[in-house]
């Protein structure tokens, strides 16, 4: 998702959250329809590489959520992702029911108060005309704790507003794989990706959702001027995007995503040891910014550079 607040974070989030937040609530709340076709667009997001003598790393940005029509998997990014054996996403993107498995037990609270009483008093009122505006009644989520109320209630905003999580980049990536017979490996695991969320203090939860009330009437206008940016190949915009307000979750912010960048800036590294060319594709705020996957590359005296193409 969206700034430091839930735009930001969203940028991080697991496609695979953001991906069934519809369906893992599927009592609660209908998936909206599918949008109407679209004319396509033509997208050049940005792509780098780091090499050595006998090894190729592709590293490419991805919007976990897209608008059909746009025309972004050729040229260089299909150049690039041809030219290797292998291809490398945040997590190998499981069956709906497998995901649904391993997520369900985590985003439904069977003992807690409602979710409502959880928020503070004066944003209740805020809460409800939120969910009101997505059609639903203030109790909608209730039994839902709240880091997943948070990604759903953006879910449904996004898919009313025409993007759809099946044109996300890690779906066209994936199935080009296996369709290609390479292998698909992932730099963590769904448990790991849905930990971060769901292991969050309380506390930590209820801001999350509460800023993402705050955020919600500009959420779109925000999402789609970070979507444009990517479209065009400007990681500098973007990531102006994307760090507005970056004090304002610290907490959520170093655990999604500078502590993560870490963490794969090390597994590159690591990797550039073994000969071979690899196509990573994660979400496109790792790539940007001030504690972007390539700013902790230098650390490791590695260098990405940008693909022109």
């Amino acid at each position: 998702m969206m700034l430091i607040t839930r735009k930001r974070l969203l940028g991080a989030m697991s496609p695979i959250a953001l991906m069934l937040a519809g369906p893992a609530i599927a009592q609660t709340a209908a998936t909206p329809p599918a949008a109407a076709p679209v004319a396509t667009v033509d997208a050049d997001p940005a792509l780098w590489v780091v090499k050595d003598d006998d090894t190729t790393i592709y590293l490419f940005g991805t919007v976990h959520v897209l608008k059909p029509g746009l025309s972004w998997f050729d040229e260089g990014v299909k150049k690039a992702f041809d030219a290797s054996k292998e291809v490398v996403l945040e997590i190998p993107l499981p069956s709906d029911a497998e995901a649904q498995k391993i997520l369900l037990p985590l985003v439904v609270d069977p003992d807690g108060p409602p979710l409502t009483e959880k928020l503070h008093p004066e944003k209740r009122a805020a809460y409800a005309a939120v969910l009101a505006k997505l059609g639903f009644p203030p109790t909608a989520f209730d039994k839902l704790y709240p880091w997943f109320a948070a990604v759903t209630m953006s879910n449904i905003l996004l898919q009313k507003s025409g993007y759809d999580p099946n044109s996300g980049a890690e779906r066209a990536i994936d199935a080009a794989a296996k369709a290609a017979g390479k292998p698909v490996t992932g730099l963590e695991t769904l448990e790991q990706q849905l930990g971060y969320f769901a292991t969050l203090p309380e506390a930590d939860q209820i801001a999350f959702l509460e800023l993402g009330v705050d955020d919600f009437d500009d959420g779109i206008k925000t999402i789609d001027e970070m979507v444009a940016n990517w479209t065009k190949g400007d990681p500098e915009a973007l990531g102006a995007v994307m760090n507005r307000d970056i004090d304002r979750l610290p907490k959520l912010y170093k655990i999604l995503l500078a502590d993560r960048n870490v963490r794969w800036a090390n597994w590159i590294d690591e990797r550039m040891k073994k000969p071979g060319t690899v196509f990573i594709a994660v979400g496109a705020g790792h790539l940007a910014g001030k504690d972007s996957v390539q700013v902790q590359l230098g650390t490791h005296h590695l260098t990405a550079t940008r693909v022109n193409y």
